[in-house]
């Protein structure tokens, strides 16, 4: 039995149809979950759409749990991995609030049932092979940047202490000039606290720039890298029929010998 719920519950490779529909089973009904999200006022059809998809999400969430040693392959250790998995994290919080579990101020948690429609994303699976792929080319960016705003933020706060009341306003405006958004509630007053403003969009644009190249360089390397593995699995599959062929026409040649 749980071979059959694990054969339907993973995700489709487009060969399985029960397999397909469930994925998009599944996909649709965390996004109806979501659509009381959409409303300020609370109606009765919205209590009875989020008691319907929540048992059912929750249910998914069992299966998952059950089956976890066939995706990983592990043993029994598997069912005490899987709820600290990030998506199991994810799926959990998200149905906590519609169990009664937490109290309803956290209905927002509900949002993070978005994530179920991700899952079955091949794009965003991409992006976060993408990013695990580059982690530690970020890691570096994102420290330069964190490094800058830091600095620029400090610089700006000991020239211009009148215009900024606390340091976290001289790291609000950093952080908004990096970023080249510029809301215009903070600013510098001086003529050098414009030209280190100045300083920082025109850098901000650069390490911005930087990784959005990086990972759109890896996005594709996945999808072509994804192509080439669909095509070798073609190739494959075109060797062994043509195998079976070959042997098929031996026997018959084999049989008409006789």
């Amino acid at each position: 039995m749980r071979q059959t719920i694990y054969n339907i519950i993973k995700q489709s490779d487009g060969r399985d149809k029960l397999n397909k529909f469930y994925d998009y089973f599944i996909c649709a009904i965390a996004f109806i979950s979501i659509i009381p999200l959409m409303y300020k006022r609370e109606y009765e059809i919205f209590n009875l759409m989020d008691t319907v998809t929540v048992y059912i999400l929750f249910a998914d969430y069992v299966f998952r749990w059950m089956t976890y040693d066939m995706r990983i392959k592990k043993g029994n250790i598997s069912f005490v991995i899987y709820p600290f998995t990030p998506y199991a994290l994810l799926d959990l919080l998200s149905l906590l609030p519609s169990l009664g579990m937490v109290s309803q101020s956290f209905r927002v948690l509900r949002m993070l049932r978005i994530f179920k429609i991700l899952r079955y994303s091949k794009s965003f699976n991409y992006i976060l092979h993408a990013f695990e792929k580059e982690k530690n080319t970020l890691s570096s960016v994102l420290i330069l940047a964190l490094g800058y705003i830091f600095v620029s933020a400090l610089v700006m706060f000991s020239y211009e202490p009148e215009t900024f009341s606390d340091f976290f306003a001289a790291l609000y405006w950093a952080t908004t000039a990096l970023t080249t958004v510029g809301y215009g509630d903070v600013y510098p007053k001086t003529d050098v606290g414009r030209l280190i403003s100045m300083i920082s969009s025109l850098f901000g644009i650069a390490v911005i720039a930087l990784p959005a190249g990086i990972i759109t360089a890896s996005f594709v390397d996945e999808i072509n890298e994804e192509k080439e593995q669909t095509a070798a699995s073609g190739e494959n599959d075109d060797d062994e029929h043509s195998k079976i062929d070959r042997i098929i026409e031996k026997r018959m040649e084999a049989d008409k010998d006789e």
